[in-house]
């Protein structure tokens, strides 16, 4: 009777010379996609495409201006000549604790603000305005009473930021 052999590991041969190692040609191309300029080609192409996707306006409303999704009580074109004295316009719902009342002019004081409140006083009671809720060019020669939120300044004596205007004359 003849004894198996029960060991799993096959029998080691000894061979002097070694075989060489073949490279597998699939790799290769793997690893030669993953390089430093090919990254570097993709981060430019998508930069470039980023850039002049932003070029074109996707938030355009159907009035055409893009910027009056970001306010939330734009006022329209046939709005504009129709300003009503006693209306407020703006941010309604909000609570400012500054209030202040004169006549709107374009310009800025000292390069600050886009718009200037002339008050009763003369030129030291002048402030200076910006608005993100309501364009306050539909206002100028206006007299108004504006509240808002005083904002620190090193180059006017007072900046409001204009949240609601409410036309008196």
């Amino acid at each position: 009777m003849e004894i198996q052999n029960l060991n799993p590991a096959p029998p080691i041969i000894n061979n002097p010379t070694p075989t060489p190692i073949t490279v597998n040609p699939i790799m290769t191309k793997k690893q030669k996609i993953f390089n430093p300029p090919f990254f570097l080609i993709i981060v430019v192409l998508g930069i470039t495409t980023g850039f002049w996707l932003s070029r074109f306006n996707f938030f355009k409303t159907s009035s055409g201006s893009s910027n009056s999704i970001f306010k939330q009580d734009a006022i329209s074109s046939d709005e504009i000549t129709s300003i009503e004295v006693g209306k407020v316009y703006g941010e309604e719902g909000k609570n400012f604790k500054d209030t202040a009342t004169g006549i709107i002019e374009k310009g800025s004081i000292n390069g600050e603000g886009t718009h200037i409140l002339n008050r009763e006083g003369g030129a030291s009671q002048r402030a200076s305005l910006t608005s993100s809720a309501v364009d306050l060019d539909l206002f100028i020669g206006k007299k108004v009473e504006i509240k808002g939120e005083t904002n620190a300044s090193n180059k006017t004596s007072w900046l409001l930021d204009v949240g609601t205007v409410k036309v008196l004359e």
